[in-house]
């Protein structure tokens, strides 16, 4: 995400150098807002496929990824730069999401696979950055942290503060 702007700047200056600074701002321009009408047909169509598939009762995981692409991809064709825009078709065009849902649902996997790598030992191993709530204690039992919503007494016991019921 860091290198995208200066990739971005030295597209820019090198196209700007092969077709000069006012045809490069109208492409700037022109693809902008090509990539802001695109962005709102496909949302749309994203839109009903996703309400198609809730309606019909399977599970809209490529429709939800859809989604996302569409809002990602318009995002990046609104920004000012032919790099974004390259990358913002390939996730906006119907013929050229599939392959970036693919790649999209692959990369959240992977990654998904390395925030659980750390699990491997189960809950609290070592690994676990994010406050798992359970951890091993030095005794060697595990200690899960809780809270009680309501202490209901053992049978024929009373509970802190309350009289003993005569049977």
């Amino acid at each position: 995400m860091l290198a995208l702007p200066l990739v971005e700047l030295v597209v820019l200056v090198l196209v700007g150098q092969q077709i000069g600074f006012w045809w490069t701002l109208a492409l700037v321009v022109g693809v902008g807002l090509v990539g802001a009408w695109l962005g709102r047909r496909e949302s749309g169509r994203t839109y009903r496929a996703l309400q198609e598939a809730v309606r019909s009762g399977r599970p809209p995981a490529d429709e939800v990824t859809d989604a996302i692409l569409v809002m990602i991809g318009a995002f990046l064709l609104v920004l000012p730069g032919f790099v974004s825009d390259l990358l913002g078709l390939a996730a906006v065009l119907p013929f050229t999401r599939p392959t970036a849902r693919r790649l999209f649902q692959a990369a959240v996997a992977r990654q998904a696979d390395r925030v659980t790598a750390g699990m491997v030992g189960g809950p609290g191993a070592a690994g676990t950055s994010w406050g798992s709530p359970t951890r091993t204690r030095r005794g060697g039992g595990e200690v899960i942290e809780g809270e009680v919503v309501e202490e209901t007494p053992p049978p024929g016991t009373t509970a802190p503060g309350r009289p003993r019921l005569e049977e």
